[in-house]
């Protein structure tokens, strides 16, 4: 990447990192790409882009009820109440786990995602494995993100589409009465949004 955003590098980029700034000062130099849109593009993905925004949907779905409520009827109206939506977030249907069904979002076609909410997908959200064992063994997929579910809990596995992007709403975690909004959405991962894991509790109240 050029001087703007040179931060994090490693010491020694990666063979991937090469890659990639070989192809930006190829493009940039056929004049195909200009510099500063990179930078803006880079900068939301960094700063305004990502699973905190979904973390903020949720915590707000946990402390206010009724907008909990429209969440779970009108997603789109609602993410849109707090400043997020446009391209890969239309569509958007919210499912609520509860103590008795768990959910788990997939693509099995290819990597359809609520970025948004979520930012972009991580990679092995659109490797065949997940997309596949996702719906064969959801439990198992859980496993191994550290998620054990007991067997009355039923599992329930959405597909997303072009067309409809799904996104998880976690259960509040218990001990976490009184924290503030913002606290709360410190607790949501991305990876709780989409199912594969629960919501850490290390920061709620005992």
């Amino acid at each position: 990447m050029h001087s703007h955003h040179d931060h994090d590098h490693q010491t020694v980029p990666s063979d991937f990192a090469l890659r990639v700034k070989s192809l930006e000062t190829l493009l940039v130099e056929k004049g195909l790409v200009d510099p500063a849109a990179l930078d803006v593009l880079i900068d939301s993905y960094e700063h305004r882009i990502g699973p905190q925004n979904g973390a903020r949907v949720v915590a707000r779905a946990w402390v206010d009820p009724e907008y909990k409520r429209r969440l779970l009827t009108d997603a789109d109206a609602a993410i849109a109440e707090l400043g997020y939506g446009g391209m890969q977030g239309e569509h958007m249907v919210v499912v609520e786990n509860t103590p008795a069904i768990h959910h788990l979002v997939v693509c099995t076609l290819c990597s359809c995602y609520p970025w948004p909410v979520l930012g972009l997908p991580p990679v092995w959200y659109k490797s065949a494995p997940y997309r596949s064992r996702a719906v064969i063994d959801p439990r198992g997929v859980m496993q191994e993100f550290g998620l054990e579910l007991g067997l009355e809990v039923e599992v329930r596995v959405w597909d997303s589409t072009a067309e409809i992007r799904y996104l998880v709403l976690p259960e509040r975690p218990t001990g976490t009465h009184g924290m503030s909004e913002e606290d709360l959405a410190s607790l949501v991962t991305r990876d709780s949004m989409i199912g594969v894991a629960g919501v850490a509790t290390d920061k709620a109240k005992p």
